[in-house]
């Protein structure tokens, strides 16, 4: 039997990132999936214990009110959904959740405002000491917070951010079907920021919004010419939420879900690979296969922002039937250098 082609390149654990065009990715993409989830697993051993599962909690700091149109949330003013506007939370309410996370086996906790862009003042001075409390606690800290500024990046880095995630959502070509209030360029920006002052990206996209099979491949392929390529990179399946525009989308074939993993993992193989939104109405089987396929990260707790999800009961359930372990934090060998060639503007 010949081996898989991006195995033959992979070959041993090396840090030189394959060069693959978009006609490549498709080509990737459209494997028969056994085969592809096969690859997948291969590339993952090569660059992670496959044993390892690192858990994130996702904390909401400052719910709703947020004057982006985004057609899949619930916390966009533009739509009907019923969702009570909250003010930013208090540092020692957000802490004694960091507390109550780490003792459920978490080891990353991302702290999330639904702001279109991050501006100076107390609230973000008052986000910079949460994140100083969550690290102090020796967990990683990540926010996502909107667009930035450089000076703002900076900041975050100084308080001791690990992580902040800026999703793409997908394709470019695809985007102003989702959201108008901002641009792919701007989303770009901040990622380049971030890169430039040495945080780690997670950056992914949202499935099942009512793209193509093509925007799929689009947003996997910008994903992995970002330079560097995201530390984590979250695979989300949409949850309608009513009164939003995509409340009536149809569900994505879990099948999708798993290829669009496994491509991740090959184009991507030192990523973590996020199971984020819409895991509640996964089978746990669909997730191992997930899991097989590369995925080594997942948001546990009863909610993900204002979405529910797993709880920590059901997690630990079955990383522990599929005999896999907690991963520790500061991992090293994941973490990249910082940017200092071209801007990820070309990556698109």
């Amino acid at each position: 039997m010949k081996m898989c082609e991006t195995t033959k390149k992979i070959g041993k654990k090396t840090d030189m990132k394959q060069d693959y065009s978009l006609k490549d990715v498709h080509k990737i993409y459209l494997r028969p999936l056994l085969d592809l989830v096969f690859e997948a697993a291969q590339v993952h051993r090569v660059h992670h214990n496959p044993q390892e599962m690192q858990i994130c909690t996702l904390l909401s700091v400052k719910t709703g009110g947020c004057s982006e149109d985004c057609g899949y949330c619930s916390q966009s003013i533009h739509n009907d959904a019923e969702l009570d506007k909250e003010r930013l939370m208090k540092v020692d309410d957000v802490l004694e959740e960091a507390r109550k996370a780490k003792e459920a086996g978490s080891t990353r906790f991302c702290m999330g405002a639904a702001w279109p862009r991050v501006l100076d003042g107390r609230a973000f001075e008052r986000v910079l000491d949460m994140v100083k409390g969550v690290t102090d606690m020796g967990m990683e800290a990540c926010c996502t917070l909107g667009m930035l500024t450089r000076e703002q990046a900076e900041k975050l880095k100084e308080a001791g951010l690990q992580t902040y995630n800026h999703n793409l959502d997908t394709s470019r070509e695809f985007y102003d079907k989702v959201v108008t209030t901002r641009t792919y360029d701007d989303r770009l920006e901040t990622i380049n920021y971030l890169a430039e002052v040495g945080i780690d990206v997670c950056s992914g996209g949202i499935l099942g919004l009512g793209e193509s099979q093509k925007d799929r491949v689009s947003l996997l392929y910008t994903l992995s010419k970002l330079d560097p390529q995201p530390e984590s990179v979250p695979i989300n399946m949409l949850v309608p939420v009513e009164g939003t525009p995509m409340e009536g989308n149809e569900p994505l074939d879990i099948f999708e879900w798993i290829r669009a993993i496994a491509v991740a993992r090959i184009l991507m193989p030192k990523s973590m690979v996020r199971l984020s939104a819409g895991r509640l109405t996964i089978s746990k089987e669909a997730q191992a296969m997930a899991f097989l396929a590369g995925a080594n990260s997942i948001f546990s707790g009863e909610k993900l922002l204002t979405t529910s999800n797993s709880g920590d009961a059901f997690d630990q359930a079955l990383l522990e039937s599929l005999g896999m372990i907690p991963r520790k934090p500061f991992k090293e060998e994941h973490h990249h250098h910082v940017c200092t060639c071209k801007k990820n503007t070309e990556a698109a």
